[in-house]
């Protein structure tokens, strides 16, 4: 074997010798490329073959065993090569062309702006657009079908009402919930919706919209289903069939237009600014300003209005050119500092104290921490004008100085503690000729005037004193506007000139409106022929407080005064003379009747009146017709005077020993009847169900709350008589008119897409700007609120019930909540069929606070067993 192998690598290295000897030493390189290029060649002529061969047997395997195409399948690609045929609208949505034209704009800017914009990047057919566009037509067709049947009447004055009088003592029961547990809570805010929907659920047992009012991605949910569900009723079964067509038009619907729309409803600034807006004509005055800042404890308002107040001053002291300087020259300085700081400290005072006696009545005691920044307050004026220490210091009097230092040390701080150094300092710079007497002959006193426009007035001279000279073919004037215990009105300077034999008295009388209107109710009682002579200028309950207002009222005034003391007019009545000397004698005027007895003649006189007028009238008529019409006359004016004695008896009946029991529990919805006899009488319904919920009348005073409503039956009868509901229908016929609705609809285009352009989001407005724009909102509606209403329900509880309803349009969430009611009762209303509460109830079953409060009634139900 080793012989064999030996030989074997014997002859083969000879041949590897040889080869390379004869062919070189590359060629085991070119025989190895020969090789590769050999195989690859077999390897490519095998593939072609084989491909070749497998294709001829497949065709043959087709025709024999595969079935034959389907037509439906060459005719769609047949029409897909084909170009697409236009689909016809019809652009008639509701029958009314006013609301069809901006109801199309707005179906045409929404698929624009939510559909075209990036399903051009895809596709260039638009036959799916016109799909979803008609699509969305047929289901408002059907919609303005469904709205045509559906009788709205109930909706608008029943349930409307009803919904926001729940919402309103929900609110209100929160509130008390939060007053209970007192300062315990780190975040009211928060605190406040939680209670309010824990409330809800107890109020509404089935439902509660927590989830939907505070979790975004919840509330889209709900949009979603909610809009899936009204697809399901309008459109017809093969579009809703569609899933890809659906889910457009439903995000569309809900996500472009419900939740912007619900989003900018539900916003407190939106609606603190809707408020402004509706009570745009009533002008606010300072003493409702000052209530408002006094009585608000939200820090953001009060820095806001601060700041503002700040730059005001600023840009006002910038108009003056040298006041300061001039003060300063003559060394007064610092009185007219001490004299305005006192004045600031005295009205704080007076806010603080008035804030802890409110809070001592609710319960809150704070009395040590309020008289300890009072009395640092007192402290720190002392100190910086009146000390030893003060530079510049105030030189009054020491033995008045030291009597403050000793009240300061010893006695609690008043508003009035300052008050007499204060009146000394006025006093020395009224008469000082360093001050007042020598500003008054600079050319700042002057300029001033000029831009006071006081110049122009010659009634108006300056006095040593302060006080006006009023011309003496002016009998009165305007003598200031008052403020007493927080009402504000005018007072009026009457300069009487008597004349008698030997001589000529003169003397001045101060009488406010309300004892020209006494005296007048007074003269024309006992003397009824003045009744059509006399006319007393007219009440205002708005702007009353007006210079032009007051101004015009002042000349009215004095006509009626002149004509009164008219000679002639003193000679057909003799007896009055007395009656008016008694009005202008100079002293305080004692009226006759008490406010709301004026306040009711004020409502049963002038009905009086005008019986007496039809019977004047009526004497000039034939005496057949005018027989008729007289005995219609006095029947009418027997109930006119039976009208009177009814409402004057009411507010003053003495109530019952034994109260009428109401079965009113703390937890129910604002949906059963009111009272008796007032179901049917829908403004008198209206006005109850508010006023309770508004001001807690129910709960309260049941006594005030029953007269309430005797007077505001008998008002309403007697303005209106029995045809009070038949105007309400045609109110709301008319708000769901054809007009109105394009109306609405126009209104909803332009604000979404203004000049045919989709709106952007409009940037949350400033803060301090919010906070100004919330004090502005309450301090109108606190102004608004007639001073007769103050007077039947009270001062306190009228403030108290305005700022309530204000404050509860300041939370976004509860908003939301009133919002998703309404709109839920909504679709009550036009789908009564479809079962839509307990869709609700299902939708919104996924709540926190139902859960919790199912388990709380699970285990009270064994309790209340054992029991």
């Amino acid at each position: 074997l080793m012989l064999t192998s030996l030989s074997i690598w014997g002859w083969g290295s000879l041949g590897l010798v040889l080869f390379l000897v004869t062919f070189g030493p590359f060629a085991i390189f070119y025989f190895a490329f020969y090789i590769l290029c050999f195989v690859g060649g077999g390897f490519v002529v095998t593939l072609l073959f084989g491909k070749s061969n497998s294709e001829k047997y497949l065709e043959q395997c087709e025709h024999s065993f595969l079935p034959c195409t389907s037509v439906g399948i060459r005719k769609c690609i047949e029409e897909m090569k084909c170009e697409a045929r236009p689909i016809k609208i019809d652009r008639r949505l509701t029958g009314a062309n006013i609301i069809d034209e901006p109801l199309q704009q707005v179906i045409q800017f929404s698929l624009r702006d939510y559909v075209q914009y990036w399903y051009y990047t895809l596709s260039d057919d638009e036959s799916f657009l016109l799909e979803i566009r008609q699509a969305l037509q047929y289901a408002l067709v059907q919609f303005s079908a469904r709205s045509k049947e559906t009788d709205w009447q109930p909706y608008f004055t029943t349930r409307l009402v009803d919904d926001f009088g729940t919402h309103l003592r929900v609110f209100r029961k929160a509130q008390q919930r939060i007053a209970e547990k007192g300062d315990q809570m780190k975040d009211q805010a928060e605190e406040l919706v939680d209670t309010f929907f824990e409330v809800e659920v107890e109020m509404e047992k089935e439902v509660c919209r927590d989830l939907v009012c505070t979790s975004p991605k919840d509330e889209e949910g709900f949009l979603r289903d909610l809009c899936e569900v009204l697809l399901y009723i309008l459109l017809p079964p093969g579009d809703f069939q569609n899933k890809i067509m659906r889910y457009f038009v439903r995000e569309i619907l809900s996500r472009g237009i419900l939740l912007p729309l619900v989003n900018q409803l539900s916003d407190p600034d939106y609606i603190n600014q809707y408020v402004i807006w509706m009570i745009r004509d009533s002008n606010c005055n300072y003493e409702a300003f000052m209530n408002i800042i006094k009585l608000s404890d939200n820090i953001g308002e009060l820095e806001a209005v601060k700041d503002k107040a700040s730059e005001e001053l600023q840009y006002l002291r910038s108009l003056d050119t040298a006041g300061d300087d001039y003060m300063q020259q003559t060394g007064g300085q610092a009185h007219l500092f001490f004299w305005m700081t006192v004045e600031g400290y005295r009205v704080t005072a007076q806010q603080q104290l008035e804030v802890l006696q409110s809070r001592q009545k609710d319960g809150k005691h704070q009395t040590n921490q309020t008289k300890g920044l009072l009395r640092a307050a007192a402290f720190g004026v002392y100190e910086q004008y009146l000390s030893e220490k003060a530079s510049p210091r105030v030189n009054i009097d020491d033995n008045l100085v030291a009597k403050l230092a000793e009240t300061l040390n010893h006695e609690d701080p008043t508003p009035e503690i300052f008050d007499d150094i204060q009146r000394k300092v006025y006093e020395l710079m009224l008469r000082d000729e360093r001050f007042y007497p020598s500003f008054k002959q600079n050319v700042l006193y002057v300029r001033m005037l000029a831009e006071l426009d006081m110049l122009k007035d010659p009634s108006f001279r300056g006095s040593d004193d302060g006080e006006g000279v009023y011309a003496d073919s002016d009998p009165y004037a305007v003598a200031g506007v008052c403020n007493d215990h927080g009402k504000t009105y005018a007072l009026y300077a009457i300069t009487v000139h008597r004349r008698n034999p030997n001589s000529e008295e003169t003397w001045k009388t101060y009488r406010r409106y309300s004892d020209f209107h006494d005296f007048h109710m007074r003269i024309t009682e006992q003397f009824e022929n003045l009744a059509n002579i006399l006319k007393l200028p007219g009440k205002k309950t708005f702007n009353n407080m007006d210079r032009e207002f007051l101004e015009k009222r002042k000349k009215d005034l004095n006509a009626y005064l002149q004509l009164l003391l008219n000679p002639e007019m003193m000679k057909a009545s003799p007896a009055l003379a007395h009656y008016v000397y008694d009005f202008l004698e100079n002293k305080a005027y004692s009226k006759g009747k008490g406010d709301f007895a004026r306040k009711m003649d004020t409502f049963v006189n002038p009905l009086r009146n005008s019986m007496r007028n039809v019977s004047n009238a009526v004497k000039s008529l034939p005496d057949s017709l005018a027989e008729g019409m007289t005995k219609m006359s006095d029947n009418m004016g027997k109930m006119s005077e039976r009208l009177g004695q009814d409402i004057k008896q009411s507010f003053f009946k003495v109530p019952p020993l034994i109260q009428k029991t109401y079965s009113d529990p703390d937890h129910c919805r604002v949906a059963a009847p009111i009272d008796d006899n007032v179901d049917d009488n829908i403004p008198l319904r209206v006005m109850l169900l508010l006023m309770d919920e508004v001001f807690d009348l129910k709960e309260r005073n049941q006594w005030l709350r029953r007269n309430i409503k005797n007077l505001l039956q008998q008002l309403i009868r007697a303005t209106y008589g029995d045809t009070i509901n038949r105007k309400i229908v045609d109110h709301v016929d008319w708000m769901t008119s054809p007009e109105q609705v394009a109306d609405a609809v126009k209104r909803f285009r332009d604000a979404f897409w203004p000049n045919g352009i989709l709106a952007e989001t409009v940037p949350r407005r400033d803060k301090a700007i919010r906070m100004r724009t919330r004090v502005a909102g309450k301090t109108k509606l606190l102004e608004v609120m007639p001073d007769e209403l103050k007077h039947i329900i009270g001062a306190e509880t009228t403030r108290k019930g305005i700022l309530r309803v204000f404050e509860m349009f300041q939370h976004s969430q509860l908003n939301k909540r009133m919002v998703y009611v309404f709109l839920e009762r909504f679709l009550e209303t036009l789908f009564p069929q479809n079962k839509f509460p307990e869709l609700f109830s299902k939708l919104h079953s996924r709540s926190k606070q139902m859960q919790r409060y199912k388990q709380r009634l699970s285990t009270q139900a064994p309790s209340i067993q054992k029991r």
